[in-house]
């Protein structure tokens, strides 16, 4: 995908008036394009599979199969879609399984225009999307270790803030001047001292800590 390319996009929900919303609003703005909808999990894996979109934007309960269900079916397909979680659910039971199932990030349907929009594109790029009230709830199955554990470095924790913004590797790698593989390193480190193994759980993590917002 190149940069004057759209994004595409496959609207799942099982409201027609959201699926109608949400359409107009990236139908309006420059950079999407929405090659289609669907109204419940099954229906999704097929035209995500036919479609072949950048980004999923996946609803979560709907009487046609789960978003969870559908989420964990994409991935298991190897599907190159991404998927962005957009749903009015924020319990544990609702989040924790959507990103364990492979959800690139997650936002609640309050968030901002804007705010969307700048999720779609980072999803997009495979950068996680994880809003700090959805981090919060990811706490209990990211239980950093008990005090007196080894604190972050300085560095460590630039690059956990640049991570938590959404931030890829390479563009950390750029921001603070060290090569990719330098990135990767203050990565492993800081999930082993935070207790996680992927991006998502450390931004969780962090929030809980106190070690971000």
């Amino acid at each position: 995908m190149t940069d004057d390319t759209p994004i595409s996009l496959l609207i799942v929900d099982d409201h027609p008036v959201v699926r109608d919303g949400l359409r107009g609003m990236f139908e309006a703005a420059s950079g999407f394009t929405v090659l289609g909808e669907a109204s419940g999990g099954a229906e999704a894996v097929e035209k995500a599979a036919a479609l072949d979109p950048d980004v999923v934007l996946m609803d979560l309960r709907m009487p046609g199969g789960s978003g969870v269900d559908a989420i964990r079916e994409l991935t298991r397909r190897g599907a190159r879609a991404k998927v962005l979680v957009l749903t009015t659910y924020d319990t544990d039971s609702d989040t924790l399984p959507a990103i364990e199932a492979g959800a690139t990030g997650y936002l609640l349907k309050d968030a901002p225009r804007e705010e969307l929009f700048t999720a779609v594109r980072a999803a997009a790029e495979g950068r996680t999307v994880l809003s700090p009230a959805v981090a919060s709830r990811l706490v209990s199955a990211v239980r950093a270790p008990a005090a007196g554990s080894e604190p972050l470095s300085a560095r460590e924790r630039e690059v956990l803030v640049l991570v938590a913004r959404g931030t890829s590797n390479r563009e950390i790698a750029r921001e603070l001047f060290i090569s990719e593989a330098t990135v990767k390193t203050h990565l492993t480190h800081l999930y082993a001292k935070l207790g996680v193994k992927d991006r998502a759980a450390a931004v969780a993590a962090a929030y809980d800590r106190g070690i971000l917002g």
